[in-house]
């Protein structure tokens, strides 16, 4: 049994670690007593800690085989950085807006092997887009992808799966695409088009800065866009909070106190957005990629439908976004992964050994993608 350490104990965190106590060794660290009670009787060791401090994140890894990180977005950079100076091998899912490929060298001269950016979106549209970068001239790439209450209620119609400040950084992080070879900045929330997904019906999608990593490593494909899904309705009331201030991280004076806008937005969303126990949400994804095979050209789409499991009271993001992670992780321990450096997803799922995998693993945890292929004039 490999010895591995999870850091971070949220929805995301604990699923992860669940899934990887059923063969190996687990702790689970995070500094909420509530978050680690939650992973009692399920043969994980837990250990309270601030995992804010990167010289303690470096003592605190030391002993195990291979480390997985899901800690908040703000602090996966420093926290990344200190695993892999530690020397230790890692699966990150923080989603930290710094360039993770800024840390090659020092993962190369550390001998470590770092997967980064290893859930649902990105993670799995990465990896199917390398897969099929190898075997297509890949002309145009789109992910369009959300999480949803099943339940809508009035009136965001909306409940975060991940910190509410983490959405709201999704909700204002200018948006990158890529058109006709050319990278595109927009306004996050912008180009708002409404589509149908399968299984659910009309949705709206908005530009998002999910492109991450891909900018950099598929440089040669001159179409490329995420965006991400909601149900109607939801933009037009969080462009009335962004526009109005909610967001900012400016103090405003108040009854003579300084407070900061997104510091009191994200604590009034918290209790408004927060999934309950037992409240059941869905994972929708749809990767379309367009380009020729052997001279002829065709389109590839990849459908996600995955809802909240009743039977392991397990959310769908936290399925679809931890077992990608775990997958990730075995594959790692199983040796069919040992290139050191930092890499992206994208730069895993060109392997077919590995592509193969990750969707197995997923299928037999019951996250189905469905393949469908359109031959094109």
């Amino acid at each position: 049994m490999s010895k591995i350490i999870v850091l971070g104990a949220g929805m995301v965190g604990r699923t992860m670690a669940i899934d990887l106590a059923k063969k190996h060794n687990v702790t689970s660290v995070d500094i909420s007593e509530d978050s680690l009670k939650r992973l009692s009787g399920k043969g994980i060791t837990t250990l309270v800690s601030d995992l804010g401090n990167a010289a303690g994140i470096k003592k605190m890894v030391e002993g195990y085989d291979i480390v997985l990180s899901a800690v908040p977005g703000f602090m996966g950079y420093k926290t990344l950085q200190a695993i892999i100076e530690a020397g230790k091998n890692v699966i990150d899912i923080s989603f930290f807006p710094e360039n993770s490929l800024d840390l090659v060298d020092l993962a190369k001269q550390k001998g470590v092997t770092a997967i980064v950016d290893c859930g649902v979106a990105p993670g799995m549209d990465n990896i199917i887009l390398g897969y099929y970068n190898e075997k297509m001239k890949l002309t145009d790439f789109e992910c369009l992808v959300g999480g949803l209450p099943k339940v809508k209620k009035w009136p965001f119609n909306y409940k975060a799966p991940f910190s509410p400040v983490d959405v709201i950084e999704e909700y204002t992080r200018p948006a990158r695409y890529v058109e006709n070879g050319n990278t595109i900045v927009k306004p996050a929330l912008s180009d708002i088009e409404h589509v149908e997904i399968e299984n659910v019906g009309t949705l709206e999608s908005f530009n998002s800065d999910g492109l991450r990593s891909i900018i950099y490593t598929m440089p040669h494909i001159p179409n490329m866009k995420e965006k991400t899904l909601r149900y109607p309705g939801h933009v037009d009331k969080v462009m009335a909070l962004r526009d109005s201030g909610f967001f900012s991280k400016t103090p405003v004076e108040l009854n003579g106190q300084k407070i900061i806008p997104l510091e009191f937005t994200s604590r009034l969303l918290f209790n408004e957005w927060k999934l309950k126990d037992g409240e059941e949400e869905i994972t929708v994804m749809r990767v379309s990629l367009t380009g020729t095979e052997n001279g002829i050209k065709k389109k590839i789409v990849y459908h996600l439908y995955d809802a909240y499991d009743t039977e392991s009271k397990a959310s769908s993001m936290s399925r679809t976004t931890g077992y990608t992670a775990t997958a990730a992780l075995n594959m790692v321990l199983d040796g069919l992964f040992t290139e050191k450096g930092v890499f992206p997803p994208e730069l895993v799922g060109k392997h077919e050994k590995c592509f193969n995998y990750i969707l197995n693993y997923l299928k037999e945890r019951n996250v189905i993608y469905k393949k469908e292929e359109i031959l094109l004039d």
